[in-house]
Formats: C-alpha cells, structure tokens, sequence
C-alpha cells in the first residue's frame, strides 16, 4: 500500500467509551497520528470487563481504540493545561465527546484555542447537543435508540421495543463526526481558519428515521413493528425458519419474487393474485408466510443458500460466533490480529475500508501514558 491517506495529520483527542474512540481510530488506521490524552486514572473503558488486559487495558477498550497513542494530562491543572496547549499548537485537529457544556469549559473549543493555532478544527460529538435545555445532560447510545423511536420500531409486534445487540449509535455519531471533521479540515487548509463542528448522538440516532421519518413527517403515517423483522412496504422481505435455523430474504423486486418462486419449485404461488405484484404481497404478508414456511423448512439454510447461488438476495441468520468464523468472513479477511503487550495475539475485526485493494495495517493503542516520553519535547515547548 502507498503511505496511508491521512499520513502526517496530528488529532489530540479527548473521549471515552464509545462514539469518539470509534470515529478517531477510523482517523488511526488511514495514518493520522492520534493522540488519545486521558486522565491520569484512565479511560473509564479501559477497566470494562469482563476480559480484562492487566490493570488498565481491556478487550473492550482495544476494539474502540486501535492504533492511538496514550498521554495522561490533567489538563484542569496549571502544568497539565501548559503541556496540552503546547501539542495544540502542533495539531491539525482537537476532538472530545463530552458532555456538551464541557468543552468550554475545559477550554477545548474554537473559541479557546484559536489563538494558539487559527487553523485548529474542533470536532464535538456530545449526547445531546452544545446548546439547549440538554446540553449538560449525560446520554449514551441505548437511551437514544429509545428517545428516537428505533426501539420501537425493532422486534415482533407483541414484544417488548427491542434495541440493536451494539452499540450502533455511538459508531454512526463517531463516524458522522469524522465526515464534518475532514471537510472542516480541508477548508482550513484552504482559508488558514479552523473551527467547531458538532454532532451529537440525539441527532444521529433521529437521523436514521429514514424513510419512516419522512412518511410521518409527510402522511402522519405511524409506522408499526413487523413481524420476522420484515420490511414495511416490501413482501417476501423477511426472516424464514429453516431445516436448522433461519434465513433472510429479501425479494426487493419482482425480478427476484420470480426467481425464489422457481428456485423453490413453488410455482403454484405465481397464479394466486394475492401474490401478484410487491404491493399485493405486503398486504397478504400473514398469507405468504404461512405459505413459504412449510417449503423453507424442508432444507437447511446452508442447502437453500446453495440453490439460490447469489441468484437472489438471501443470507444466513448468524449467531456471533458463526458470523466471525465462516467462511466468507475468512476469505474477506475481515477478522485481523494486533501485537499486544499482555495478549500477546490480539484478534480484532479489520477496517472495513480497502485503499489500493488492501484494508489499513492495525495496531494496539498504547498502554496508559505509554507515550508521554515521546511527547516531553513538545511539553517543553520545544515544538514537534
């Protein structure tokens, strides 16, 4: 691979757990040099169990944060604050998420630091937003799955609303941060002046209403939880139960209605009109599953994969452990390993991006302060 993308861009940042350690780890592994400045006691992440990595690392940790460097500052402190203006004026980027009153605070905003470098970009990912009635409020992704209505809108209709098995807000909010941060960066490269950017996991996790949010917004149309966790509009879009577990499919269009009926030899379903067209069959859902159900139960979900042979949309309900070790997730080299001090052998799941065909080199964050030798020059102010 040619040098990373992002080779030579220095990010200070100031975060925990989730949202901002995802979005600055993307920054990592594209090159950029990310300094992860923690508190003398640590991430709060680093101590979350239950596989623990010695006294201050954590598996947990490790999947959020590959590839920083670790500096503990107390930066509310005189010498602690001197040492991190002193790595500002050697930075492109400053990012936190923190609570949104804090960064001002602390004097990590524009406002506060412009004056060391114009051209600092100050990425703010906070719960609920900088300004308003909430802005000092604490918030984490599982309360905004719940405030924006994504937890009722997932799992059966005579369940409890139900939340995603991680913590996709929080990886949405970090990403979506590094997006503003990025073209907040190129224009200061451009004009000589930095700035603040935000996001918060509010907005994030309201933006991915989607298409029901624009329906209600529009038609006043409330939309409800489906059962098989079936598509809204769309019919056979859906989970099935198969000889030895489940199976999803999706016939996006009528194109690929045709080709399950044939693949299936269920031919007979082409001549009921309550099956006739995507709409028809989104109404007649109840019916169409009760008539699938039976065929789909007569082969395993391995043997109906096989037939289908990419023919039509269709994937395996995966529990974790069969998700990370098929045989696809191999052949894509989506599961990487990284040298760790006490692990030894660290498996991890690989960026999801390739550049030049090849997916980013990983690596361990540091231990806690690991890097605070390294950066003693520049705490002395004798510049990067």
């Amino acid at each position: 691979m040619n040098a990373k993308p992002l080779t030579g861009i220095r990010v200070l940042t100031l975060e925990q757990f989730g949202a901002g350690p995802y979005g600055t780890m993307f920054l990592a592994e594209l090159g950029a040099e990310v300094i992860k400045i923690e508190p003398p006691e640590g991430d709060p992440s680093r101590q979350v169990g239950p596989h623990r990595l010695g006294d201050s690392d954590s598996e947990y940790f490790q999947a959020w944060n590959l590839g920083k460097k670790s500096v503990t500052l107390d930066i509310k402190s005189r010498e602690g604050r001197r040492q991190f203006e002193a790595l500002v004026e050697g930075a492109d980027c400053v990012v936190n998420n923190l609570r949104g009153t804090q960064p001002a605070r602390l004097g990590i905003d524009y406002a506060s630091l412009k004056h060391l470098k114009p051209a600092i970009v100050c990425l703010h990912i906070s719960a609920y937003g900088r300004a308003g009635e909430r802005a000092d409020w604490p918030g984490y992704d599982f309360l905004m799955q719940a405030e924006a209505g994504l937890m009722e809108l997932t799992g059966d209709p005579e369940g409890a609303p139900t939340r995603v098995g991680v913590s996709l807000i929080d990886s949405m909010s970090g990403l979506t941060g590094i997006v503003g941060l990025l073209a907040c960066l190129l224009r200061a490269r451009t004009t000589g002046e930095g700035c603040d950017v935000e996001t918060c996991l509010y907005d994030v996790a309201m933006h991915q209403l989607t298409y029901p949010g624009v329906w209600y917004l529009n038609e006043g149309d409330v939309s409800p939880r489906v059962p098989r966790s079936a598509h809204l509009s769309l019919a056979p879009v859906q989970t099935f139960p198969t000889k030895d577990g489940w199976i999803f499919i999706m016939c996006m269009t009528q194109k690929f209605w045709l080709t399950l009926v044939k693949a299936m030899g269920r031919e007979d379903l082409l001549d009921d009109p309550r099956f006739g067209d995507p709409n028809t069959r989104a109404v007649n859902r109840a019916a169409l599953t009760e008539a699938l159900d039976p065929t789909f139960r007569t082969r395993t979900t391995g043997d109906w994969l096989a037939t289908f042979n990419g023919l039509l949309p269709a994937a395996p309900v995966h529990r974790l452990d069969q998700a990370l070790d098929s045989d696809f997730a191999r052949a894509t080299k989506m599961v990487s390993a990284v040298a760790h001090p006490v692990k030894g052998r660290l498996r991890v799941l690989a960026n999801p991006l390739r550049i030049d065909g090849e997916r980013p080199a990983q690596a361990a964050c540091s231990p806690l302060g690991a890097d605070n030798q390294t950066f003693k020059q520049t705490f002395r102010g004798e510049g990067r």
